[in-house]
C-alpha cells in the first residue's frame, strides 16, 4: 500500500520540476489521485499522478508511470527529477529488429505534405528531399491515378515519396513508402507493405501511440501536433516543444519527423529538440512563392 500524503507530495514535486511538459492548467491532487493508485508501488503512483497534473492523457500517464517504476528498479532508487527517457525503461526492444520495415535516412530533412500530384511534381523539382501525397478522395480510380502520377513525378529527382493512407495503391505504383495514422493500423495490411519493400511512417500523438508505433519497427515516426493546427482534428492538444524534446530523446533509435503548426519562425526551436525532419503543409502550399519558401526552409534545416 502507498502512503497517500507522501505520494501526493512526490507527484507535486514531479509536476513542478517538469513544468516544461505542462499542457493546459495544472490539475490539483484531488483531480489526479484515484483510489486505485494506492495499490501501486509509490514510485509508479507518484509518477502517474504527477503526469496527470501535467495534463498527460491517461494512456500516456500510465506509460510514463510504468517506465518510472522500471527506472526506479534499474537505478535502485526513485528520482523524481529524472524524467524517464531510456528505451529500456519503456521496454522497447533493442535494434536491429527482425520485424523492422525497410529503413529510410535518419535525417529526412524538409518533409512537404502535399494535396495532389501536381504539388508533388512542383516540390520535387524544387529539390525538397521528402514528400508526402495526402490526396483525399473516396473514388479508387482517382486515387490510383494521383498515386501513379505522383510516383512518376519524383522519378530522377531524388525525392523520397510517401503515400498517405492509400497503401495498396502505393504498393501497386511502386512508391518509396507509405504513411499511416493510428486509425489506419487496424485495417492496413502491414505484412504486405513490408513484403513489398516499402518504407512505413507512422503518426503519433504521445507516449501510448509511440509505444504502439515502436512495436511495429517502422521506417520513421512522426510526432505531433507540435503546435496548434487547423488542418486536422487532432486527438490530443498540441504537444509543445518540451514534450517534443522528451519524445525525441526517448525515440532516438528511430528516424523522427516533427509535424503540426510549424512555420519558419519555429524551425530552429523544433530542430533543437533532436528531430531529423520537419514536416510542413500550410507553410508551403499557402506561400506566395512556394519554391522560394522551400529553399529558405531547407537552408534553415541545413544550419
Amino acid at each position: 500500500m502507498t502512503d497517500t500524503h507522501d505520494t501526493i507530495a512526490l507527484a507535486q514535486h514531479i509536476a513542478q520540476h517538469h513544468a516544461q511538459l505542462q499542457i493546459g492548467q495544472p490539475l490539483s491532487p484531488a483531480e489526479t489521485a484515484l483510489p486505485a493508485d494506492a495499490q501501486l508501488p509509490q514510485a509508479q503512483a507518484a509518477a502517474l499522478q504527477g503526469s496527470r497534473m501535467l495534463g498527460f492523457i491517461e494512456a500516456d500517464a500510465q506509460c510514463v508511470a510504468l517506465a518510472w517504476q522500471h527506472q526506479t528498479q534499474r537505478l535502485g532508487q526513485f528520482d523524481p527529477l529524472q524524467w524517464p527517457d531510456q528505451a529500456v525503461d519503456f521496454q522497447m526492444p533493442a535494434w536491429p529488429r527482425q520485424n523492422a520495415f525497410a529503413p529510410c535516412p535518419r535525417t529526412l530533412g524538409l518533409y512537404a505534405v502535399l494535396p495532389n500530384s501536381d504539388w508533388v511534381a512542383r516540390m520535387a523539382q524544387a529539390h525538397v528531399p521528402t514528400l508526402q501525397l495526402r490526396f483525399k478522395s473516396d473514388k479508387p480510380a482517382e486515387v490510383a491515378t494521383e498515386v501513379r502520377a505522383a510516383v512518376k513525378a519524383v522519378e530522377s529527382t531524388g525525392a523520397l515519396l510517401f503515400i498517405n493512407d492509400h497503401w495498396q495503391h502505393a504498393i501497386d505504383a511502386g512508391a518509396y513508402g507509405v504513411h499511416l495514422g493510428q486509425e489506419d493500423l487496424d485495417s492496413a495490411d502491414l505484412s504486405a507493405i513490408r513484403k513489398a519493400g516499402l518504407r512505413l511512417g507512422l503518426s503519433t500523438h504521445g507516449y501510448a501511440e509511440m509505444m504502439r508505433a515502436d512495436a511495429l519497427s517502422p521506417s520513421y515516426i512522426a510526432m505531433g501536433a507540435v503546435f496548434p493546427t487547423t488542418l486536422k482534428n487532432m486527438p490530443t492538444p498540441p504537444q509543445g516543444l518540451g514534450r517534443l524534446g522528451a519524445y525525441a530523446k526517448l525515440m532516438q533509435g528511430h528516424s523522427l519527423v516533427a509535424i503540426g503548426g510549424i512555420d519558419e519562425a519555429r524551425f530552429a526551436d523544433v530542430q533543437s529538440t533532436g528531430v531529423g525532419s520537419i514536416a510542413v503543409v500550410r507553410a508551403l502550399v499557402a506561400a506566395t512563392d512556394p519554391e522560394a519558401t522551400a529553399r529558405e526552409l531547407m537552408q534553415l534545416l541545413a544550419g
